[in-house]
């Protein structure tokens, strides 16, 4: 059994996050000019802003990405097939983890979600090397923990992306692919490696429609994370359990009693 019980090498794993936190650590003590590009298209102006932030962004994604496959490269029972597949959750939380780190000035909070980001993003490497053996004891703790951080990290990256004011147009270009991922990823842990490509395509179609729908209506920036997330829950647990052939009323009652859940606590905020 012992066989199936294996950790990263923390040497590795060390240099790994070393690379990424010094890379946000770098764009917040020092400044750099934004980069403005206005493109008239039909019907309207399109405006972006690209400063060194975005640029860092990109690479921390892609450094995490690299990061995690020299990780598992060295696991003894890592599987001969692809394993791109462990590379999109610690892309997307490197990425995310930059959110509250670029909107916050550096003081003491920003210090704290510095570290927390650091803790979370060894935590997501630790559980994607568990992952590769599906023989591991630990392996069902490790995939739920990828998809509860991914849920997490979603409301952030929504609460977050609100809050900074980003145009519609912005914000869905962030989470098409965000939720996609997500979903692909998630329902391939959950469903004993299989991909349901059609499944992830029309969650994201839908809740593009309700973030979309939901994005000029007078909310805090929190509500509107929480409801986006509770769809989003519901949505992808109905999928799952559909997959799984449960019965009819276990495949709706945990995601519509969750669903109700976020959405509650959406109302609570004032």
């Amino acid at each position: 059994m012992n066989d199936h019980r294996h950790l990263p090498n923390l040497d590795r794993l060390s240099v790994i996050l070393a690379i990424i936190l010094i890379a946000y650590a770098i764009t917040s003590f020092i400044k750099f000019p934004t980069q403005t590009i206005n493109l008239q298209l039909p019907g309207f102006l399109l405006t972006l802003n690209l400063n060194i932030y975005t640029v860092i962004v990109i690479i921390v994604a892609v450094l995490a990405a690299a990061g995690v496959e020299w990780l598992i490269s060295v696991h003894p029972h890592l599987p001969a097939e692809g394993r791109w597949q462990h590379w999109l959750i610690p892309a997307f939380t490197a990425a995310a983890v930059g959110v509250p780190l670029h909107t916050l000035r550096v003081n003491p909070a920003w210090w704290v979600v510095f570290a927390f980001g650091g803790i979370l993003l060894a935590g997501v490497f630790v559980a994607e090397y568990i992952s590769v053996d599906r023989q591991d004891m630990r392996f069902s703790f490790a995939s739920f923990g990828l998809i509860d951080v991914s849920f997490a990290l979603f409301l952030v990256l929504v609460t977050a992306s609100k809050g900074a004011g980003l145009r519609l147009y912005v914000l869905l270009a962030t989470l098409i692919p965000t939720i996609f991922l997500i979903t692909a990823r998630s329902m391939y842990l959950r469903l004993g490696g299989k991909w349901k490509l059609a499944w992830a395509s029309g969650i994201t179609l839908i809740l593009a429609q309700l973030t979309a729908s939901l994005f000029y209506l007078p909310m805090r920036p929190l509500q509107y994370g929480l409801i986006l997330l509770g769809a989003f829950y519901g949505l992808l647990t109905v999928a799952t359990n559909l997959e799984e052939k449960q019965p009819a009323p276990a495949v709706w009652l945990e995601p519509v009693l969750m669903s109700a859940v976020f959405l509650g606590l959406s109302l609570l905020i004032k």
